[in-house]
């Protein structure tokens, strides 16, 4: 039995020491002869060691057996992975999926590695620069296996179902609504409640931050008080029949076996953690005048790239907010883009496209590739009365955008068999409204 409890602050540097040891945090030095209680201490470095200070990211783990205990690593053949952004030709279309099926338990047992499928994604994770994202569809919990990643960040966006995360650093509930972000190399467990789905954006070579704000200034959008860390909490659990660690490296899966639970961290400080964060903590803003801000007021997280003020990748929210705009075509504009967009609804109506775009699902607007409000939309946002009104309410929709050009999957063009194919088919009700002699 175990209460689940949290820090606040986002990349603070925080300090935990499970309960049960008291004292279990060296004091003023990271690395002593003997640490307390006999733990192992061990550094996990989330940047290079001389990443200028407000980039370095690490912290110490203190605990009952190092990581490096285990067998060598071998080929796991599991799951829908893949970083091969060549098996399946470019398609340069307006995508949608329908919400992609949940298995059934007793037809096919999944859990959250093996009911991982990369949907789109563009770079790899050799080079340091990429970004994928996946659909994971699960019924069961992990079993004596945990999952690391050492390609890059999962920021894990649940749809249906809840998350119980287990962490070297403790325990995380992530609900629909909320994320959370492993960070790269950290070990998780995923336990699940019943039929499960999400979206997970995965970014190599950067790790999320809070955009800046600029001209807002010091306080909205995302607070960083809002974000939560876990606790420690530790296991002291032999496992004879063996614990897989699982590994995602260069793209693919290998596992490893040991006798003992990786989750025996008893104390850590840091400031390289998996956290949380609540959508609805997002303070939104917004036009109060006329005409659309650019809907990066809506960021809630971005991973830059090596250009200035171009994002790797975001993470962008449609919260429920007030519309109040005046003589202003209030729903999304038609839009061309030089960037990636990549949309899921996780709950509600998105406002653009009342129907076929669904909790569940998913849409892919590739670079300059033309859309916006369907026909119905458009015909009765250009009559509407224009007063205040509340805009999205009971609806999350979300977007990772990137600057990458993100190729889409064989099974997320075929074998998931949840391609809309009939999309185009909401636009070509628009017709002419042209006339030249009125203005």
């Amino acid at each position: 039995w175990f209460i689940l409890q949290y820090m606040s602050g986002f990349g603070n540097e925080h300090v935990s020491e499970d309960p049960r040891c008291p004292g279990a945090l060296p004091e003023g030095q990271n690395n002593p002869q003997v640490c307390p209680y006999g733990l192992y201490a061990e550094q996990l470095s989330g940047s290079a060691f001389t990443c200028p200070r407000p980039t370095n990211k690490r912290s110490w783990l203190y605990r009952i057996l190092p990581s490096v205990c285990h067998k060598p690593f071998k080929p796991l053949k599991e799951g829908h992975l893949t970083h091969n952004w060549d098996e399946a030709e470019p398609d340069p279309n307006q995508l949608r999926w329908k919400p992609f099926e949940i298995p059934k338990a007793p037809q096919k047992k999944l859990d959250f590695v093996s009911g991982l499928h990369t949907l789109c994604g563009a770079g790899e994770p050799r080079g340091r620069n990429g970004i994928a994202v996946h659909i994971f569809v699960c019924n069961t919990s992990m079993l004596d296996r945990c999952l690391y990643n050492s390609d890059g960040d999962f920021l894990i966006v649940p749809q249906q179902g809840k998350l119980l995360i287990t962490t070297e650093f403790g325990k995380m509930l992530v609900e629909p609504n909320e994320i959370c972000v492993i960070q790269q190399g950290m070990r998780f467990s995923v336990e699940v409640f019943g039929e499960t789905r999400g979206y997970i954006l995965e970014v190599y070579g950067a790790h999320f931050e809070l955009p800046d704000l600029g001209p807002i200034g010091a306080n909205g959008l995302a607070n960083p008080r809002d974000f939560l860390v876990p606790v420690a909490w530790y296991e002291d659990r032999q496992v004879p029949t063996g614990y897989t660690v699982i590994s995602k490296y260069q793209g693919k899966l290998f596992a490893a076996q040991q006798d003992f639970s990786p989750f025996n961290v008893v104390a850590w400080h840091g400031n390289y953690t998996p956290y949380k964060y609540h959508l609805e903590k997002f303070m939104v803003i917004n036009s109060v005048a006329f005409d659309h801000a650019d809907p990066s007021i809506f960021t809630v997280l971005t991973a830059k790239s090596t250009h200035p003020g171009v994002a790797l990748a975001d993470f962008v929210i449609f919260p429920p907010r007030w519309g109040v705009a005046n003589n202003t075509f209030r729903p999304p504009y038609y839009h061309r883009n030089c960037m990636s967009e990549f949309m899921g609804l996780i709950k509600g109506h998105y406002e653009a496209k009342q129907e076929g775009f669904q909790p569940g699902g998913a849409s892919l607007h590739s670079m300059m590739t033309p859309h916006g409000p369907d026909a119905d939309c458009f015909e009765k946002a250009s009559k509407a009365k224009l007063e205040p009104e509340r805009v999205a309410e009971g609806t999350m929709a979300f977007m990772f955008e990137s600057s990458l050009s993100l190729a889409v999957t064989k099974w997320g063009l075929q074998t998931s068999n949840c391609l809309d194919k009939n999309y185009y088919k909401c636009w070509e009700p628009l017709k002419s409204h042209f006339n030249q002699n009125c203005q």
